[in-house]
């Protein structure tokens, strides 16, 4: 990214300083589910075929190739608490140039999912490791 920007001569503005904490809630938007997953994984062999169809699915409801604005404004919320939307959103936010509004309400309920998840992640992953040794 930061090749492109300079081959095409574009300089960020001052948000480009958020972009640590859209990177921090990313990384916890990532473990915790690779934590669970990786739990689930050794706890039960068979659900490793069912995490490509997820991550596939997660790729179709998240905003990559959209902007979350097309999102009615009543459904908004409830499609926030997907952990990636206020990331990409934030992304966007951070490195776009023009007047790319940030949905705070959204953003806000993205970074608590995330951070749920991290936590319950940790949670499940200590809870079970005992166990990963007599199955490996």
């Amino acid at each position: 990214m930061a090749g492109l920007m300079a081959w095409y001569g574009y300089v960020p503005g001052c948000r480009v300083l958020a972009l640590a904490l859209f990177v921090a809630a990313a990384f916890a938007a990532a473990a915790g589910p690779g934590l669970w997953i990786a739990a689930l994984a050794v706890k039960y062999r068979d659900f490793q075929i069912v995490v490509p169809f997820v991550v596939q699915f997660g790729t179709y409801i998240s905003p990559v190739g959209f902007n979350s604005q097309v999102i009615p404004h009543k459904w908004r919320l409830l499609y926030s608490l997907n952990p990636m939307v206020g990331v990409i959103d934030g992304f966007r936010w951070s490195l776009l140039p023009g007047d790319v509004p940030l949905y705070w309400p959204g953003l806000i309920a993205s970074v608590l999912v995330s951070i749920a998840l991290c936590w319950s992640g940790i949670w499940y992953f200590r809870k079970v490791e005992d166990y990963f040794a007599d199955v490996i």
